[in-house]
């Protein structure tokens, strides 16, 4: 099990759903996935990122478009691969495989979890 943290600390992730405009793998990986995500209007704390997910050994890149999906939008880039990531992709993992997260109903794009 992973360390305790705080409240204070988890209040610190700022959860968004976004919504999956464009997919692919990542060249010359078997693992990667860039994804183009709409958060919805930037005055707002939206606009379109990319962010790169490890989850091609259980979805297809057209499988992810048009769904909307939970992301970390606050963590600091990172380069995967020649492709810069601005968030994370929140998942869960069994013994099963991959399951996504989503909305119980269609939600807003850009809207913050709480």
């Amino acid at each position: 099990m992973a360390d305790e943290i705080t409240y204070d600390d988890f209040a610190k992730l700022e959860i968004r759903i976004g919504t999956v405009i464009a997919a692919e793998l990542v060249p010359e990986t078997d693992k990667l996935i860039k994804c183009t995500i709409d958060f919805g209007d930037p005055p707002t704390g939206g606009g379109i990122r990319t962010i790169v997910s490890g989850i091609a050994e259980w979805k297809k890149p057209e499988e992810l478009v048009g769904k909307q999906l939970p992301y970390i939008v606050n963590l600091a880039p990172r380069m995967l691969r020649g492709v810069e990531s601005q968030g994370m992709l929140l998942a869960l993992s069994d013994s099963k495989g991959l399951a996504l997260l989503q909305p119980e109903r269609a939600v807003e794009k850009g809207t913050k979890a709480k």
